[in-house]
């Protein structure tokens, strides 16, 4: 048992079962066993790697989207350049590597990361330096221009559960059975927030709902409505909930969710309708990381880098270039999604709106 779990047995014990969305924060978050708060979770020596870590691409064609739409809005100056979630800021240095040479791009430009751990602080720091960190989406600059980007962020965020019913919706819990941790479903009631899935949805289905992604989409869209920039969302999931997508990642193996709170990666698939809904932004099409990428140039990129490669590192190259971008691979199963002012230019790379 690990330290969290006996904190939340007795909680339970004491108190009754609580949501998923409780559990997830209290095992990624808790200030003393929280995952997020006592490792840095990434590479061979975490739980999972990002898309930043797999290759510099990743960061270098999604740096110059931003600066192309920055352009294509006047190239204001001064402006707000920020990430949510920034790892170990590896995909911050990456941009800005790559927008070195877009005259005005880094002289208008003040970094700003959200993150909530001091581990991945620390690292972000060697790799960014004179960023000014934030606690959350909300401490923003509300008064100059935002473009930002949240890779691999909304996935983290607590989810609820409901499972379709006769008489409405059944939360899941997590609850006990004896002194093990277990899923359990609340009693089932009618729940006017999701009125509008009831014809959607079969009995016995599961829909997640987001409710911490909803105060971070209105932090951006106020300050991009207001003063113009771009929010661009690369994470797993598709457009609208999908049943059950909670999953844990434990020693860089998937685990199961209630076994080791505290020590293993808690993440669920994005709804990017949801997200979308939320904001007065204008949003563009869901596009597939993959086909993303490919319109940017990663293509052209992976060969410009592969020319001064050979043996193991050509290998290993085109290999994260694969992963970036195969169906396979990441290249499906994750997806981007851009918000930008209504009226302006639709960011590249989207395909058309429909």
């Amino acid at each position: 048992m690990t330290a969290l779990a006996d904190i939340l047995r007795r909680q339970i014990a004491a108190q009754g079962p609580i949501t998923v969305a409780e559990y997830m924060a209290q095992c990624l978050l808790h200030p003393r066993h929280g995952y997020y708060i006592t490792r840095d979770p990434l590479g061979q020596a975490g739980d999972f790697t990002t898309a930043p870590e797999i290759s510099q691409m990743f960061g270098e064609v999604l740096g110059l989207l931003i600066a192309q739409v920055w352009m294509d809005q006047g190239a204001p100056s001064p402006f707000t350049l920020a990430e949510l979630g920034p790892g170990r800021g590896t995909l911050m240095a990456d941009i800005l590597r790559a927008t070195a040479k877009v005259p005005g791009f880094q002289a208008g430009a003040q970094v700003h990361l959200v993150e909530a751990s001091p581990v991945l602080r620390a690292a972000q720091a060697q790799r960014v330096p004179g960023a000014v960190w934030h606690d959350s989406a909300d401490t923003l600059p509300a008064d100059q221009p935002l473009f930002i980007v949240a890779n691999e962020f909304f996935d983290a965020l607590p989810i609820r559960q409901f499972l379709r019913h006769p008489k409405g919706w059944a939360e899941r819990v997590v609850g006990l059975e004896g002194d093990a941790l277990t899923f359990g479903l609340s009693p089932p009631a009618p729940l006017a927030a999701l009125d509008d899935r009831l014809d959607q949805t079969p009995e016995g289905a599961m829909v997640e709902t987001c409710a911490p992604a909803l105060p971070v989409i209105d932090a951006l869209s106020t300050r991009i409505a207001a003063q113009g920039g771009f929010a661009l969302i690369v994470d797993y999931g598709d457009w609208g909930s999908a049943g059950d997508t909670l999953q844990a990642i434990w020693r860089q193996q998937k685990d199961a969710p209630l076994a080791h709170p505290g020590e293993a990666d808690l993440t669920a698939h994005v709804d990017f309708r949801a997200l979308a809904a939320a904001t007065p932004l204008a949003a563009t099409p869901l596009t597939p990381q993959g086909a993303l990428l490919a319109r940017l140039g990663i293509a052209q990129r992976a060969e410009t880098l592969a020319r001064n490669l050979t043996g193991a590192a050509l290998e290993s190259h085109l290999a994260a270039y694969r992963r970036l971008t195969e169906a396979a691979e990441m290249g499906q199963l994750f997806k981007a999604l851009g918000l930008y002012p209504q009226g302006a230019l639709q960011p590249p790379g989207f395909g058309q709106v429909t």
